[in-house]
């Protein structure tokens, strides 16, 4: 008897691993029926990750967003699934465990069946409780496994994780290949090693296209006993995506596999709404450097996604790094020369940092403390020298335990630097906060919402919502679209201050909105005219991509003109401070 696959249609991940934003509610509820009418989806990646603040970002009620994309899913009879990040929830820091239990029981009365839930240190301890709320709110639980290569990351130890992860009382397992450099045959490897030991386990593979390996790694798992695959489509598959959904079918079918048909008068209208949502505004936001693949990826094993924020890095940083260079009598270095220093460089770095996946936050923690690296290195300075405080958390073991052990090197910096290690449950770090959330909506007349679905947003997106709230968030999200189209229009993307090389010039590394805390609703610089800046002191923060990237100083030196304000959209290249 054929063996059948399932596919689930990845409509959430493929829009924010193209962009920064991804459709409004009233594009998805467009495009929802067409995609039913594919006939080819037993599931919808439909929320979850950055997806809601995304919405508070466009001044949309994520509640509503939710609500109205999932119904049509749900009346199909095919389920619905989110992403969310166990100790992190649906944001980038961690969550109250008060806050983390409130999710998934808004979640599933707003129509989510399947909690997919990962933490980026495959730390089981982090997962526990995901399992526990989604069961309790009768949700499937799916663990998601952070999948990456390296000698530590061995089928016996993910099965460590599979063997909690039962324990604890999940229904599923995800293989999530973040960055698509898990090897095809290991993976098989997993998944039958999963189906040999908990037969009962519903098990749903998740690879990106980025090196190459994900449409042989799809063979290999369904050889293996996978149920579901999970596809993209045009225009948005491939690249740093995920596969596209004909290719797949095509495959497995030819390979004897059951698996369903295709629509293709429905996909092909799909496909046209895509493109037009993309022209209409949401092609401002995506990189064409994620319309490619690259094996460079398969050795550094950061994820695709990454690529365009790396390369808008260096090139921000190439032109003092040559400028130092030329001083020192030495070559220049090209774009690409810098791009395999800093791959190089992470794959130095990455194992003395105890092998964290390189999965969203951990993946721009390393990226950050390798590139600071190859700086402090061409100017003659020690490494490590320039760590921020996530990066520390990770270290220090408050996000969770890291796979591997610390160089020593790393061990005594922090020793020297007075830190200390922990080794609690990292979720004991974040004490309750529903009741003092609950207090303040009361006082500003702000309603809890059906199932306090709005108290959830407050409580899990404090400051994006306050901003929803005020109607700022959507004067901004339109005074950046309004932004972004002028400068297509005119061929420029700069804020009409040049970048002066008798200056020292502190610019934004790439396009993003100006955050002077990440922490608290703060609207003060944290800089003034006349301040003196260290070397390596913080600027600011752009928020970009749902990420913060903080902004420290290359020089040392007094602020002669400070050309951003909070909340302000900057493109990548702008001139943010000038130093004397």
């Amino acid at each position: 008897m054929e063996k059948e696959i399932k596919f689930s249609l990845l409509y959430r991940d493929m829009w924010q691993s193209s962009g920064k934003y991804v459709p409004r509610v009233d594009q998805l509820k467009r495009i929802a029926p067409v995609i039913i009418d594919m006939g080819c989806f037993s599931r919808i990646e439909t929320n979850g990750g950055a997806f809601e603040q995304v919405n508070l970002l466009y001044g949309e009620n994520p509640n509503k967003a939710v609500r109205e994309w999932t119904k049509p899913f749900n009346e199909a009879g095919i389920q619905t699934h989110m992403l969310e990040r166990a100790l992190n929830g649906i944001r980038m820091y961690p969550v109250p465990a008060d806050v983390r239990r409130l999710m998934f029981q808004v979640k599933k009365a707003q129509g989510v069946d399947i909690a997919r839930s990962f933490c980026g240190l495959n730390d089981h301890r982090n997962l526990e409780l995901s399992i526990k709320y989604a069961k309790e709110a009768g949700m499937i639980s799916q663990v998601a496994l952070s999948i990456t290569h390296s000698q530590i990351h061995t089928v016996d130890y993910y099965m460590g994780v599979v063997d909690k992860a039962v324990e604890y009382g999940t229904d599923e397992i995800c293989l999530k290949d973040m960055a698509g450099v898990g090897r095809p045959v290991t993976l098989g490897k997993l998944v039958k090693r999963i189906k040999d030991r908990h037969p009962h386990l519903v098990v749903q593979y998740h690879g990106h296209s980025g090196p190459g390996f994900s449409v042989a790694s799809m063979l290999e798992v369904a050889r293996a006993g996978a149920d579901y695959i999970d596809v993209a489509m045009e225009p948005l598959s491939w690249g740093m995506v995920h596969p596209d959904i004909i290719t797949i079918q095509a495959m497995l079918k030819d390979a004897g596999f059951k698996v369903p048909e295709i629509n293709m008068k429905a996909y092909m209208k799909a496909r046209a709404l895509n493109q037009e949502f993309i022209n209409e505004f949401l092609g401002y936001f995506i990189n064409p450097r994620n319309r490619y693949m690259s094996s460079l990826l398969v050795q550094v094993g950061l994820p695709g996604g990454m690529m365009g924020s790396m390369m808008a890095d260096l090139k921000n940083v190439q032109q003092g790094l040559n400028q130092t260079l030329q001083a020192q009598g030495k070559e220049e270095l090209s774009e690409d020369d810098l791009l395999v220093k800093l791959f190089d460089e992470v794959q130095e770095i990455w194992p003395k940092l105890g092998n964290p996946p390189l999965v969203t936050p951990f993946s721009q923690y390393v990226k950050n403390i390798a590139l600071l690296n190859v700086m402090q290195e061409i100017q003659g300075k020690p490494k490590f020298q320039m760590i921020d405080n996530n990066a520390w958390d990770m270290i220090l073991g408050k996000a969770g335990k890291l796979p591997g052990e610390l160089a020593p090197e790393v061990i005594e910096l922090a020793r020297q630097q007075g830190k200390e290690f922990y080794q609690g449950v990292p979720q004991d770090n974040y004490p309750d906060q529903l009741e003092a959330y609950k207090k303040e909506m009361k006082e500003n007349g702000w309603d809890f919402g059906p199932d306090n679905e709005e108290l959830f947003e407050f409580a899990m997106h404090e400051r994006q919502y306050r901003d929803y709230k005020s109607g700022a968030a959507k004067q901004r999200f339109q005074d950046e679209l309004n932004k972004l189209r002028k400068e297509q229009e005119s061929g420029t993307g700069k804020k009409g201050v040049q970048k002066d090389p008798n200056k020292k010039d502190i610019t934004a590394p790439t396009t993003g909105k100006i955050v002077f805390s990440i922490n608290y609703y703060v609207h003060e610089r944290t800089i003034e005219t006349g301040s003196h800046v260290n070397e390596g002191d913080r600027i600011c923060y752009i928020e970009s991509n749902n990420t913060f990237n903080e902004i420290k100083s290359e020089y040392e030196g007094e602020v002669s003109d400070i050309f951003v304000e909070h909340g302000e959209f900057v493109s990548q290249g702008d001139v943010l401070v000038r130093l004397k």
